[in-house]
Parts: structure tokens; C-alpha cells; sequence
């Protein structure tokens, strides 16, 4: 065969394929319905260079930018459409009002809903809307304190929040009553203010807040989750599953309350339902606090998400040093340890305004493991705040005196007997005997039966908390006889009131 042979032979035609914009179109459709979102983006975005003109494929593309939560190039091609390519593409209003809302601008989704409604009676998101809607209807509390936005107010709040954490709660409940009194529909001040009743034991004021709420903001999310908190440390096991069973079917457009259900969630144990809120919101770039850290990594722990327990645990520690040492998995600890070891809470309650809060630090302080540390900090030898009573009480811990020239330590001590760790419920319990033996110390009346006012003290808390319990059971458990009980009952609601 000769060296040319080869030019000789006949060429197979060469085909050239040219894919059109349908064909990009139809393979992205069918990635999108795969839920391959990733891949259906970019089908649909080289199907849009070939054919730009193309609604179909403009808005389908625009669905896929929101399903992946990036509303915004989402709601520039739907503007496009109704602009540009086909003002009668109706549904774009809808699309639109839903990007709108998970961006937060309410108004502007208030106002493509309407639209749509309004030239799309039949249409096929007609129900959608509507429910929508309602959604936006109860984030109307959120359009309402846009004016509030002022520097003063949010300081004041953000200084109650922290309070509250801490469990400085006289402090929290003296700013939220100022933040009502000068803005007295700013129902986040009401529900932080109904928090603070319920942990010092002040259940019927609590339950009268929220009753407010619910009256004049219905719907008010914070409120139902705050009411599902206060039935779950209640073990009113009936009402925490009927709130659980509303809540989770409530899907909340703003960040702030999707956060706040999500923590409520975790708080109660559904940490499914915690985690999917939660890493949802991580997931879309929200950079929360350590609250949110802390929240989101409980949940990931109990659902079996080790990794992202450690990473978010993390970041948990970096903005609230304090945490460190109650990691979901040192389980035994979490338990075990209360407010007495958290020792930057201690330090900021012995700063306080209130000396029945000081008191409670000082106590705090004689039964923490950090108590050697705490004594010698600057926040207890250099606090001018401290009162006589005060330095006496430190002097004693110091020296490891007993205690029996400062009888508030001893009832303390009964208390903490029948009530430790003490948790941001408990707190309630000690600061009411703080303020009890104030009144006494007050009214110069004499303090002997330690016995009959830790008795007396925990049953009017337990009263004010609605707990199922009675004076001769009260009488048994401290000792005394029910008579003695009834007596001092007495002396502490009339001290109180």
C-alpha cells in the first residue's frame, strides 16, 4: 500500500453539535427535580446566555437562586421578567413576595402578595399566599419596633438580656418597666419582662404579661415560646405538648425568630426540630452570639452530630468564656454545676445595684469550687458597694467562720439543701430569701428559727410558682410543726408585700 493510501480512503462527515437553549433547559429541569441545585444552576444560567429573551427559563433559574437561598440575584431576574420580558408572568409577584420576606423586607413582600391576589384570583399560589400572608402578619410585631430603632432602647435591651442570662433578674425587671413605660408597645420588652417574674417565682404576674400580649400582639411568637418555657419548667406536661404541637407548625420568616424558636426548641428537647432551625440559619451566613453557638451545638450533640457540636461548641466558648466546662457531652457536669460556678455571673452580680443580688453572689461564692479565686478578686476587695453586712458576711468566708453570727447564711444553706444546682429557676428561690431577710434587717426584727423561715421562704415560692404543695407537707420536710409554719408564713408575705 502506497505511502498516500490513506488520503484515499473516503472521510466520515463530521457532525457538529450545537445545543440550544431547550436542551440546557430540559437538563436542568432535570437536575432540579434530582435536587441537584448546584448543577440545575448552571444548566439554566448557560441555557439563559443562549436564549436571554426566554421568560421560562429566566424564572426557573430565579426559583433555583431562591431555593438556595440567594434571594437577591433571585428577585434581579424576576424584576427582569415583569420589567423586560413579560409583565403578565403573574407568579413572578409571588416568587417575589416570598424572596422579599426571607430578606426581611416586609412591606415589599406585603406588597407583591397583594398583587398577585389581586390579578391571580384562581391562581395556582393563591392558598400560598394567602398563608403567607398570615406569616407576615404575625412579623407584624417586627414592622411595629423598626421604630424603635433607637440607640437608648437598644442598649437598655440588650443590658436586660444579658441580665436575665446572668440572673440578675430585680436589675432586668426595673429597665424592661422603664423601656414600657416610655415605649408601651414594644412587646419585646414585655416578653423579656415576663421571663424575668417567672424565674423570681412570680408566676401570676408572668402568666398577666403574656396575657397582655397575646391580648393586644396576637400571634406574638416570643410569647408562645415563652409560654411553652414557663409549662416546661412547670412539668405541665399536657400544655408543653399541646405549645410544641403549634410551634412546630409555625415556619417563621425573620431571623430573630427563628432563632428564638430554635433555642426554645433545644430548651425543651426537640433537637431535631432545634438543629433543622438552627443550622438552617448557620447555613445562610446568620453569625449569631453565643447563646445561638451554644443552642445550636446542644442539638447537633443529641442528634447525633458530633463534629458539629466541637466546631460550633467553639465559637460557643470564644463569645462566653464562661461556658467553658459545660460542653453537651460532659454530661455529668452540665448536671452537677449551677450559677455557683459560673464565676463571671458571680462577679457581675456582686456588681450590682441590689443587695439582695449581692448577698446571693457572696453565698454563691461560699460553696463554688472558684470561691479562693472569687475572694480574691478586685470585684470583692475593691467594691465600695458592699455594705457593713456585706464585708461582715466575706470577712466570715474568708476566715471559714461559721456562720452563726449571720443567720441569712444559714437558712441559705437549708434552701440550697432541698434546692442545688441552682439553675435560673432557683435563683428565684434565693433571691426572695435575700429580700426577705433585708425587710427583717430593715424593720430590726430578730432572726432565730433558721429552720422556720427556709420553710416559710421555699412555700410561698413554691405558692407563687403554682406548685402542688402544702404546709404540713412543708412542716415534715424542715421539721417543724405546722402551726410554726403557718406563722412564718406569714411573716414572710407580709415582709414581701
Amino acid at each position: 500500500m502506497s505511502k498516500d493510501s490513506k488520503a484515499r480512503q473516503p472521510k466520515g462527515k463530521l457532525l457538529t453539535f450545537n445545543p440550544t437553549g431547550e436542551y440546557y433547559f430540559a437538563k436542568g429541569l432535570k437536575a432540579y427535580h434530582k435536587r441537584d441545585l448546584y448543577k440545575a444552576k448552571k444548566y439554566l444560567q448557560r441555557a439563559m446566555h443562549l436564549e436571554p429573551e426566554e421568560s421560562m427559563i429566566v424564572c426557573q433559574l430565579a426559583i433555583i437562586f431562591s431555593e438556595l437561598g440567594e434571594y437577591k440575584q433571585a428577585n434581579t431576574l424576576l424584576h427582569q421578567i415583569l420589567e423586560e420580558l413579560d409583565e403578565d408572568m403573574v407568579e413572578c409577584h409571588y416568587f417575589l413576595a416570598n424572596n422579599y420576606a426571607h430578606l426581611g423586607f416586609f412591606k415589599d413582600a406585603y406588597h407583591h402578595a397583594n398583587i398577585y391576589l389581586d390579578m391571580e384570583e384562581d391562581g395556582e399560589f393563591v392558598d400560598d399566599t394567602l398563608d403567607l400572608l398570615e406569616l407576615l402578619t404575625m412579623e407584624a410585631d417586627e414592622l411595629d419596633e423598626e421604630l424603635y430603632d433607637q440607640d437608648d432602647l437598644i442598649t437598655k435591651q440588650e443590658e436586660a438580656r444579658e441580665l436575665l442570662e446572668s440572673g440578675h433578674f430585680p436589675k432586668a425587671v426595673e429597665i424592661l418597666n422603664s423601656v414600657i413605660e416610655e415605649y408601651p408597645e414594644y412587646w419585646s420588652a414585655y416578653n423579656n419582662l415576663a421571663l424575668a417574674y417567672f424565674y423570681l417565682g412570680e408566676n401570676q404576674k408572668a402568666a398577666e404579661i403574656l396575657a397582655k400580649v397575646f391580648q393586644e400582639n396576637p400571634g406574638n411568637l416570643h410569647a408562645l415560646c415563652n409560654k411553652l418555657v414557663f409549662a416546661f419548667y412547670q412539668h405541665d406536661f399536657k400544655e408543653v405538648a399541646v405549645l410544641k404541637e403549634m410551634l412546630k407548625k409555625i415556619k417563621p420568616i425573620s431571623i430573630d425568630h427563628q432563632f428564638k424558636l430554635g433555642a426554645t426548641f433545644a430548651l425543651t428537647g426537640e433537637y431535631d426540630v432545634a438543629f433543622s432551625l438552627l443550622r438552617n440559619l448557620q447555613k445562610k451566613g446568620f453569625d449569631g452570639d453565643g447563646a445561638f453557638y451554644y443552642w445550636l451545638s446542644y442539638s447537633a450533640y443529641y442528634t447525633g452530630r458530633t463534629s458539629i457540636a466541637e466546631s460550633t461548641w467553639k465559637k460557643a466558648v470564644a463569645l462566653n468564656p464562661e461556658k467553658a466546662g459545660f460542653e453537651p457531652w460532659n454530661h455529668e457536669k452540665v448536671i452537677l454545676d449551677g450559677f455557683e460556678n459560673h464565676y463571671t455571673s458571680i462577679l457581675k452580680k456582686l456588681d450590682s445595684d441590689y443587695i439582695e443580688e449581692r448577698l446571693f453572689a457572696i453565698f454563691l461564692t461560699s460553696i463554688s469550687e472558684k470561691r479562693e479565686e472569687i475572694l480574691s478578686s478586685n470585684e470583692v476587695q475593691k467594691n465600695q458597694r458592699l455594705t457593713s453586712l456585706e464585708r461582715d458576711y466575706v470577712s466570715a468566708l474568708r476566715s471559714n467562720q461559721e456562720m452563726k453570727p449571720l443567720p441569712l447564711h444559714d437558712t441559705a444553706a437549708l434552701l440550697y439543701e432541698n434546692h442545688h444546682p441552682i439553675g435560673t429557676v432557683e435563683a428565684g428561690l434565693f433571691l426572695m430569701w435575700f429580700s426577705v431577710f433585708i425587710e427583717l434587717m430593715n424593720t430590726n426584727q430578730a432572726m432565730k428559727n433558721t429552720k422556720a423561715w427556709a420553710a416559710a421562704v421555699e412555700y410561698v415560692w413554691l405558692k407563687m410558682k403554682e406548685g402542688k404543695t402544702s404546709q404540713t407537707e412543708m412542716a415534715v420536710k424542715y421539721n417543724i410543726s405546722p402551726s410554726t409554719l403557718k406563722n412564718y408564713v406569714k411573716k414572710v408575705k407580709n415582709l414581701l408585700s
